[in-house]
């Protein structure tokens, strides 16, 4: 993979153009060229998707929530905004929740949300764990189920409480010996910190470049709050703090809209002495969950659901360990030809930004429009609660595909281990 292509990224935007792109949403825009293929009554469409807020682990308003709280916030907002009733929840037949870090694969912590949300015990619950791109699995599950003809209609989410499974004496120990004759798997465990740092040293990704990257998701994240953007896409959680008090948390705490050029230059490197990997150019740990409602077609149709979108392609592919950052840089092309795509007929990237390395190196690389990527900042302001991005992207893509009636949306990330997940929905409220 060439690092040398010259490329618009988003270090080439004026502060003052980052800052005012959120002013732009509600501005029609020219559909792409593709002809529309026409609806067949087994497409798999997407009838709500929501998000909680995120917020900081350990620090935020969401630190004293349990998995369980904020999933069940989720699956509960996403039931109310399909519009399905009280009396045909029971059709509702399998939710998927993608998670990453709980002990058990928090195969009983999702039951539990299920359950508390209202649905009812005929409705089946598993968790899926394919790293960051576990939200985006856990939909894409669902869609093939319904694809295959398994169900007809499903949940796929995400949640992760990073507060209560992440850090010292919570993370999984995993046997890193007798990997001699195997390189790569001796790669699949070391920190991710330690593979921004191998991408930006491999393709050439500056600190200076990633500082630009990560300011421009703070500043485009903020003018996104403070327009309102967000709140289309987020349900509150509300629970118990450790004090015993009644607490609403309805927006997401991690956006730092006063963050400067300076600030985040004077951070020192996070995972080596002379790296470029800092707290500031990397995704947040944090709290949140994310469900989006899929069915099929003529289903959704019969009893009067909404339908939002279709859900077209879903693709993983494997990467290099040492280097996983760049699993968006193969997972985008392979699900654009899946689904009869280029990269210019996607209106808005959903890219995850785990690390500022690999996200500026992805959007040079397939040579990307900035504008077009994450026009609402992306996990370096709000956060990547792991399990739950996936599925948080998809919350997130909806509105502005709907709000600007653009066509083609892609979500995108970087799996730890080495793979890159990507998927691709179509706006049908055009």
């Amino acid at each position: 993979m060439s690092s040398s292509r010259p490329a618009a990224h988003f270090a080439d935007l004026p502060a003052e153009r980052v800052s005012t792109l959120a002013s732009h949403l509600a501005q029609p825009a020219r559909l792409p060229a593709p002809a529309r293929a026409p609806a067949h009554p087994d497409d798999v469409v997407i009838v709500s998707a929501v998000r909680t807020p995120i917020t900081r682990a350990r620090k935020g308003m969401l630190k004293d929530a349990f998995a369980e709280q904020m999933l069940a916030a989720a699956l509960a907002g996403c039931l109310e905004r399909s519009g399905l009733s009280r009396d045909r929840v029971h059709l509702v037949q399998d939710i998927q929740v993608g998670t990453v870090l709980p002990p058990g694969g928090g195969a009983t912590a999702a039951r539990q949300a299920a359950l508390y949300a209202g649905f009812p015990v005929s409705t089946s619950v598993a968790t899926c764990n394919r790293q960051c791109a576990s939200g985006l699995q856990a939909v894409a599950n669902i869609a093939a189920a319904i694809r295959s003809g398994f169900i007809d209609i499903g949940i796929g989410a995400g949640v992760e409480s990073m507060t209560m499974h992440y850090g010292p004496g919570a993370m999984q120990e995993f046997w890193e010996g007798g990997f001699d004759s195997c390189p790569q798997a001796e790669d699949t465990t070391l920190p991710m910190g330690d593979t921004s740092e191998n991408v930006a040293r491999d393709f050439n990704v500056s600190r200076q470049e990633q500082d630009r990257f990560a300011l421009a998701s703070h500043q485009r994240a903020a003018a996104a709050q403070a327009a309102g953007l967000f709140r289309q896409e987020i349900v509150p959680v509300i629970f118990q703090d450790a004090s015993g008090q009644k607490v609403t948390v309805s927006q997401d705490d991690g956006i730092r809209g006063d963050t400067t050029a300076a600030a985040l230059a004077a951070l020192r490197p996070a995972f080596a002495e002379d790296g470029t990997t800092t707290a500031g150019n990397s995704s947040q740990v944090s709290d949140g969950a994310a469900a989006v409602m899929l069915a099929r077609r003529r289903v959704a149709i019969k009893i009067g659901l909404p339908i939002l979108a279709r859900f077209i392609a879903f693709r993983t592919v494997g990467v290099e360990p040492r280097i996983m950052g760049i699993g968006p840089v193969a997972a985008i092309p392979a699900v654009l030809k899946q689904a009869g795509l280029n990269k210019d007929d996607i209106d808005i990237y959903e890219i995850n930004e785990a690390f500022a390395s690999q996200a500026c190196y992805t959007v040079r690389e397939l040579r990307l429009n900035p504008d077009k990527v994450n026009p609402l900042g992306g996990a370096i302001a709000l956060g990547h609660p792991l399990g739950c991005t996936g599925a948080r992207q998809i919350a997130t893509l909806l509105p502005q595909l709907q709000a600007r009636r653009l066509r083609f949306g892609c979500t995108s990330m970087c799996v730890g281990t080495g793979m890159g997940a990507a998927a691709v929905i179509e706006n049908e409220l055009l």
